[in-house]
């Protein structure tokens, strides 16, 4: 078997990866319930400043929420930077992440519409955001024996998405890379009678202006456009993080209604910014998500 190819990338994007595996690699030696805050500390204290993940979030805050005061902002993104940390750790410990949330009972108006599509073989597609923790429900849902895969979107550090990946292809139904050919096997998947999750709230330049937050972000139509193809059920999913800052609550909303994309995708966008309002600190403002729109 051809191995794969060497992943590419700056010296800078080389050494990110460098102290971001030591990072994982010294979280990943603890105990559970300390790794997960241990990596929200070092997000929210150290890397998340350094980076410039903090600053990038308070300058997206200022600009949804202007009247909202400095101090309140920057605990904001201090909480934004620690839930991407445990986040992150908590990908990356698939395994005991997952039997964490054995206990979690899912709830929402959608359960019943995704057994009823499960029984007549129709395709679902899974709609969420960089919210909670994304993977939270697709483990829930896993577990309970439906076989959920996915169309991800690498991360730029080309190094660092190497050793990423494997944290959502190691386990559930098949994932894959966005592009023409992920896309296709995507697409075949669905067409089978499978399921798979879509995460839409990445700003894309050849997307539709949808208002997000109050705001226009481009926004690509990828899962209206493969649901009405497919006459596949989309299906609004959210993992949201408790206080407790370990567990989650998994809501599986009631389906979108089919329509003409821009309209689906605004609905969609809809019920993610109900979840940002909610949770603010749990979404992650660090994505430059409306750099291109108009």
């Amino acid at each position: 078997m051809t191995p794969p190819p060497s992943p590419k990338g700056s010296a800078a994007d080389r050494l990110v990866d460098r102290a971001l595996r030591g990072l994982i690699g010294t979280a990943l030696r603890m105990p559970y319930a300390r790794r997960v805050p241990f990596m929200g500390a070092a997000l929210r204290r150290a890397i998340g400043p350094i980076a410039g993940y903090r600053r990038r979030a308070e300058t997206n805050l200022a600009m949804i929420y202007p009247d909202m005061p400095a101090d309140v902002r920057r605990r904001t993104a201090d909480g934004v930077c620690d839930n991407f940390g445990r986040t992150l750790i908590e990908n990356y410990s698939w395994a005991e992440f997952g039997d964490r949330l054995a206990a979690t009972t899912p709830t929402g108006d959608g359960l019943a519409a995704i057994a009823q599509a499960k029984a007549d073989g129709r395709p679902v597609i899974f709609v969420t955001g960089h919210f909670g923790n994304h993977e939270a429900p697709r483990h829930i849902l896993t577990r309970k024996g439906y076989d959920v895969g996915g169309l991800y979107r690498p991360m730029a550090n080309a190094y660092f998405n190497a050793h990423y990946a494997p944290t959502m292809t190691a386990w559930g139904g098949p994932v894959f890379e966005q592009g023409r050919r992920g896309t296709m096997g995507f697409a075949r998947h669905l067409k089978s009678g499978g399921m798979g999750t879509l995460l839409f709230d990445v700003a894309n330049k050849g997307g539709l202006p949808i208002a997000f937050m109050g705001k226009p972000a481009n926004t690509v139509t990828s899962a209206a456009d493969i649901a009405i193809k497919l006459d596949a059920l989309v299906v609004p999913y959210f993992g949201t993080r408790r206080a407790d800052g370990l567990l989650f609550d998994v809501e599986i909303q009631s389906p979108i209604k089919h329509a003409a994309p821009a309209q689906m995708m605004q609905d969609m966008t809809d019920r993610l910014t109900d979840k940002v309002t909610e949770h603010p600190d749990q979404w992650f403002w660090v994505h430059r998500r409306w750099k291109n729109a108009p």
